[in-house]
């Protein structure tokens, strides 16, 4: 299996910060945030950074014909958030490409400013009828360009 490094990677600016509180159902059975729940921040930090930075809802990509479904996707973690902590998730747009664009996201506690997890996530554009790769749609394009 091959070793997946992100020691190397940071943020490129912009970056979107959006707060989430843990909430009792994101806990597992020891009381901590669920390893899983991680890509779902990951989701969150993403799908905030595109509506805020770019002004575009993945909603209305789809509406439009277009699927950016994650091709890869990896976690490190550090350390655990429990349950009511406030967390950061901090996302930024590392790499785009004519067909794929990757995201690089930091989640840190804001009590203690402790990174709990960094990680990165890599999007392919497909045709929702087809399932083929298509470039990217030229709004996305046009506001990478633009940052």
């Amino acid at each position: 299996m091959k070793n997946c490094d992100i020691s190397g990677l940071a943020h490129s600016e912009p970056v979107y910060r959006h707060h989430y509180r843990v909430i009792y159902g994101d806990t597992d059975a020891a009381g901590v945030l669920y390893y899983g729940n991680y890509l779902r921040l990951f989701e969150i930090g993403r799908t905030e950074y595109m509506r805020h930075l770019f002004g575009l809802a993945y909603r209305q990509m789809e509406a439009d014909g277009v699927l950016l479904p994650v091709t890869e996707a990896y976690c490190r973690y550090k350390a655990s958030a429990r349950y009511d902590d406030l967390l950061e998730v901090a996302t930024s747009l590392v790499h785009h490409g004519r067909v794929s664009i990757k995201f690089y996201y930091e989640i840190t506690n804001t009590d203690n400013k402790k990174l709990l997890a960094r990680g990165t996530t890599v999007h392919a554009s497909i045709d929702r009828e087809t399932g083929r790769l298509i470039r990217l749609p030229r709004e996305l394009a046009s506001a990478i360009k633009g940052i």
